[in-house]
C-alpha cells in the first residue's frame, strides 16, 4: 500500500486552496453576469453564459436509465398488464403502493387491479418496484420528472388512470408529449391559482 505523502507547509496553512477556491467562485460569477449582460444586448449568443439548465425554457435531456415517474403498461387490448400480486408493493421500502384487488370480468384473468395509487411524496424512485414485478406491469421509463406542484397531499397521489394515460401517451405520441403534458398542467393550474387570486382581491 502507498503512503502518502506529508502536506507541505503551504498546504498546512490552507490559504492557497482558499484562495483559489474563491478566485474560481469570482471568475465564474464575473463571466457569467458579462455574458448574460452581452446576451440581452444581443452579443455573444453562440458563448453559453452557464452550465445549469434554464428551465423551463430549456428542458434537460434525460438518459435511457434515467428513473422518472411511474406508469403501468398496456396490454394490447389497452387493458392494464398489472394482476394484482401485490409484490410491488411489498418490495417498496417507502410504502407508497396502493392496491386494492377485485375480480376480473374476463373468467380466464384471476384478479386485477380496482385501485392502484402511487404517493409520490412518499416514493423514493428506487426502482424496486420494477424489479420486482413478474409481468413488467410498472416501469419508470417515462423520461418525465416527478411532480413538483399542488397544493394539497392529495394532488401528489397518482391514481391507476394517471399511470395508465402515461403508457396510452407513450405509445401514440412519444416520449416528448409527457413532458408537454406535464408543464401544460402546471400552467394551467398556475393561471387557475392566479384567476382565483384575481377573484378574490378584485
Amino acid at each position: 500500500m502507498k503512503r502518502r505523502q506529508p502536506l507541505t507547509f503551504w498546504e498546512r496553512l490552507y490559504l492557497p486552496q482558499i484562495f483559489g477556491g474563491l478566485m474560481v467562485i469570482i471568475y465564474r460569477f464575473w463571466r457569467n453576469l458579462l455574458l448574460h449582460l452581452l446576451h440581452a444586448l444581443g452579443l455573444a449568443k453562440q458563448t453559453r453564459a452557464s452550465v445549469t439548465v434554464q428551465y423551463p425554457e430549456e428542458h434537460k435531456h434525460y438518459p435511457d436509465n434515467y428513473r422518472g415517474s411511474h406508469r403501468l403498461t398496456l396490454k394490447e387490448d389497452s387493458s392494464v398488464r398489472c394482476t394484482a400480486c401485490f409484490l410491488c408493493a411489498t418490495a417498496c421500502p417507502a410504502h407508497c403502493i396502493f392496491i386494492e384487488a377485485g375480480e376480473h370480468p374476463d373468467p380466464s384473468v384471476e384478479k386485477f387491479p380496482l385501485r392502484y395509487e402511487i404517493d409520490t411524496l412518499r416514493c423514493i424512485y428506487c426502482g424496486m418496484c420494477v424489479e420486482a414485478c413478474p409481468c413488467d406491469a410498472i416501469r419508470m421509463d417515462t423520461y418525465v420528472h416527478p411532480k413538483i406542484w399542488g397544493y394539497k397531499r392529495a394532488d401528489f397521489i397518482e391514481p391507476k388512470e394517471v399511470l395508465m394515460a402515461r403508457s396510452q401517451t407513450l405509445a401514440e405520441r412519444g416520449r416528448d408529449a409527457l413532458l408537454e403534458d406535464m408543464l401544460g398542467e402546471y400552467r394551467q393550474q398556475e393561471d387557475e391559482a392566479h384567476n382565483a387570486k384575481t377573484a378574490r382581491h378584485g
